[in-house]
């Protein structure tokens, strides 16, 4: 696709006439047009574009229905057909009562491009320039952050799923890179035990089952892996990610002992931060907070609050579950200062505020931290235990 920029063009008359018509009061999408305008400009997606090629569907407007989107959490679908049948959503686009709009597929389309050149930011920027422009963001105003959890589109799978399901994907990948060599080095009995996802099987009852089912799996991962790395294989199979993320679960949860291949105790296993939780998501991580258990990861938001302004998101930072909050302070401090918002004072929430993280970052750009510090709960410090799990050297480890 290839993009020739183009200045956006007002709200067209009839449009409106009958948007006004049918919300006399407004709505908070026309409000957002009448008060910021025209958001995005097609110039600021430039470099995602080709010159040459089918006109690509106005960034600026994509843009606009992709925070739309996300605000009321539509689907694709949904929200193509917004843009075709709600009036409010007409008005803010610029668009004409009998604009037809686009398919869905276009949505999906401009976040790849979005993502792949490192320019997702830009919504945000925009939208904070914006704001700023017209008097929303304060000088030196109080800005707050904290974390919450997003949880990973994955199944939760115990340990025996999650290896076989792990073996039975890397089985998938190496089938459609060199199907000739797998069909030539499988054993039969694979094709009956990873044909199905695993959630599909009924597990073996009673421990002295679930352990041999569990050893079963193991050899039959050691030996793929084995035959994969073996000089006959074809090099192309040793970059898949499958193949690489199940070396490493094998390196997580098997150990040989006694030259048997057999599970890791649970109190051998990698700490969370390393240890993998599915073989279709391989960055979630297990992650706790304030009672709260899940898998996936974790956002971190910062917003202004002070009482005479609104509320506006100013960075938002996404990291693995197990990442601390106090870690984060230097990269939000980075973010804000790509926005220009590091001159604003900021006070962060409990989480965040340690003496260890008071960093000479924030003096060195004026900003101001201050916050609650955490309560201590006991006289003494409790030493830091040290995790017992060490690496498998008969699995051939070099990194997690």
């Amino acid at each position: 696709m290839s993009l020739h920029p183009q200045s956006p063009v007002p709200v067209p008359e009839e449009t409106a006439r009958v948007a006004r018509a049918a919300f006399p009061k407004g709505n908070v999408y026309m409000q957002m047009r009448d008060a910021l305008g025209v958001v995005y400009e097609d110039g600021s997606f430039a470099l995602l574009f080709a010159t040459r090629g089918r006109p690509a569907e106005a960034p600026w407007r994509l843009a606009l229905v992709t925070v739309m989107q996300f605000a009321e959490g539509l689907s694709d679908r949904q929200a193509a057909e917004a843009v075709r049948a709600r009036i409010d959503w007409k008005y803010a686009l610029g668009l004409d009562l009998t604009d037809a709009g686009f398919d869905f597929s276009v949505l999906s389309e401009f976040r790849a491009r979005l993502v792949a050149g490192s320019a997702e930011h830009l919504l945000l920027e925009a939208l904070l320039a914006a704001c700023k422009a017209r008097g929303y963001l304060k000088a030196r105003g109080c800005q707050r952050t904290d974390s919450t959890h997003v949880l990973g589109a994955l199944r939760i799978l115990n340990r025996l799923e999650c290896v076989a399901e792990t073996l039975r994907a890397a089985l998938n990948a190496a089938a459609e890179a060199a199907p000739e060599w797998l069909r030539a080095g499988a054993q039969p009995e694979w094709f009956q035990r990873y044909a199905r996802r695993i959630e599909e099987y009924r597990l073996p009852r009673g421990r002295e089952a679930r352990q041999a089912y569990a050893q079963t799996v193991g050899a039959d991962g050691m030996r793929l892996l084995e035959a994969i790395y073996g000089a006959g294989a074809p090099p192309a199979l040793r970059e898949l990610p499958a193949v690489e993320l199940l070396r490493r679960t094998w390196v997580q949860q098997y150990v040989t002992v006694d030259e048997r291949l057999r599970l890791r105790d649970p109190q051998d296993m990698p700490p969370a931060a390393a240890e993998l939780e599915s073989p279709y998501e391989s960055e979630a991580r297990y992650g706790a907070k304030r009672g709260m258990n899940w898998i996936g990861y974790k956002v971190h938001l910062t917003e202004t609050c002070d009482d005479d302004r609104p509320h506006l998101l100013t960075q938002v930072s996404t990291t693995i579950a197990t990442d601390a909050d106090i870690e984060q302070l230097a990269a939000i401090q980075a973010g804000l200062a790509r926005t220009d918002c590091c001159r604003l004072g900021i006070w962060s929430t409990p989480a965040t505020s340690a003496a260890a993280t008071w960093s000479p970052a924030p003096r060195s750009t004026g900003s101001t931290w201050s916050g609650r510090c955490p309560r201590i709960t006991s006289g003494r410090p409790r030493p830091n235990r040290a995790s017992t799990w060490r690496t498998s050297r008969s699995i051939g480890t070099r990194r997690w």
